[in-house]
């Protein structure tokens, strides 16, 4: 089926990533380098510090003290306590790149922006290869990613910080040592070559991954039931998590409602779910962070997704991983995994109408769910596992210790 009016599919500038992860050799000394304590960049390094170090790889982290502190620990890898709290700390940025120089790498991987500042401006005294993985474009130019919508002001500072200045601490890296960019989708890869103006040939495409459960959950096969929706991500609104409550006004005879995640968009919420009287069991649970996101899986039916703007959602690739169909906006690169009408529905940013249609059509095609669900779950295990991104990763170490 066609995608929605307004999404373009990836160009081919940046070639896709292989499909099935093959064995690697690579081995050396990692050190994964973060300022964020928690959020997006803080999961994946978590999670791919943790399955590089049970493959016998020396992993290190720098950063700060985070919730994943000790699961990295326990997995064998070594964490060290760095705090940098913004991009004026010259003191915290100092320590940071001290810590890593000593630690003599043979690879540095720099994961949020200002990781990645710092990292790169030393790249002449690290004397090691630099990896740079773009998890996400600023709110001011989020719409210059295909199908993203704008999500916040525009500012001459984002073109001065996040293209000219991006553009130019890659060259500079590149300059004094190897280096190569990483970004999970293709959407963001065609934003950092067209617009940001990285060279392609630095430039690796390496989905994002998650794990898959031995068994997913099955669905039913016949009305037995109204199907509980599941939404998760931060609270913020760029996720547009209201549209989710736009959409379930529109729709009845769905069941429960669970919207998990913090941000100053929760009290809102909240207040909106009291008003409406859908609070409590049954109704719509705003729920919080969930330190494990599996048993709110396990007990949906459908994955909602309805951020104007994304790269590759880790959350959304979890649920399909558990079997759970997806109802998402068309936005970065989310039909890149999500095919409309073969692993889920895609629909516009934005439409409460159009979300309210895909919702309602789920809730009245059980067997329409359950094909969806499976087809996302062989998805996900064909090119979207821990293992597909660990082997990306150390094809793209292997490329800068060459």
């Amino acid at each position: 089926m066609r995608p929605p009016d307004g999404v373009r599919p990836p160009s081919s500038a940046v070639p896709a990533a292989p499909a099935v992860p093959a064995e690697h050799r690579w081995r050396g000394r990692v050190v994964h380098v973060l300022t964020q304590p928690g959020g997006g960049p803080a999961d994946h390094v978590s999670a791919v510090a943790t399955a590089m170090a049970r493959q016998g790889i020396e992993v290190h982290v720098v950063g700060p003290e985070s919730p994943h502190s000790e699961t990295v620990r326990a997995a064998g890898a070594a964490w060290h306590t760095v705090a940098v709290t913004s991009k004026r700390d010259a003191a915290g940025a100092v320590a940071l790149a001290r810590v890593v120089r000593g630690l003599r790498p043979d690879v540095v991987h720099l994961h949020d922006r200002r990781a990645a500042w710092v990292g790169r401006l030393a790249a002449p005294a690290l004397q090691a290869g630099v990896v740079h993985t773009v998890h996400g474009v600023a709110d001011g130019l989020s719409d210059l990613v295909a199908g993203n919508a704008l999500v916040g002001p525009r500012r001459r500072r984002d073109d001065l910080y996040y293209v000219a200045g991006e553009r130019w601490a890659t060259r500079w890296s590149a300059r004094w040592t190897r280096t190569r960019v990483v970004t999970p989708s293709r959407a963001v890869a065609d934003f950092l070559v067209h617009r940001v103006g990285v060279d392609p040939d630095l430039l690796d495409v390496v989905p994002n991954g998650v794990e898959v459960p031995p068994v997913g959950p099955v669905g039913p096969v016949g009305p037995t039931r109204a199907p509980a929706l599941v939404w998760a991500g931060r609270l913020v609104t760029a996720k547009r998590p209201g549209a989710l409550l736009d959409a379930v006004e529109r729709v009845s005879g769905l069941g429960p409602v669970v919207i998990a995640g913090e941000g100053p968009e929760r009290d809102l919420l909240l207040r909106r779910v009291a008003a409406t009287g859908w609070r409590g069991p049954g109704g719509v649970e705003v729920v919080g962070q969930l330190p494990d996101l599996a048993p709110a899986l396990a007990a949906a039916d459908v994955y909602v997704s309805t951020s104007a703007a994304e790269n590759q959602p880790l959350a959304m690739l979890q649920a399909m991983a558990h079997g759970l169909p997806v109802v998402a906006t068309a936005v970065g690169g989310v039909p890149e995994v999500v095919r409309d009408g073969v692993e889920g529905l895609l629909v516009p940013v934005d439409d409460p109408d159009a979300l309210g249609a895909a919702l309602r059509r789920l809730r009245d095609d059980p067997r329409l769910r359950r094909r969806l669900g499976t087809a996302a779950r062989e998805r996900v295990a064909a090119g979207w596992t821990r293992s597909h991104c660990v082997a990306g990763l150390l094809r793209t170490y292997g490329r800068v210790t060459a």
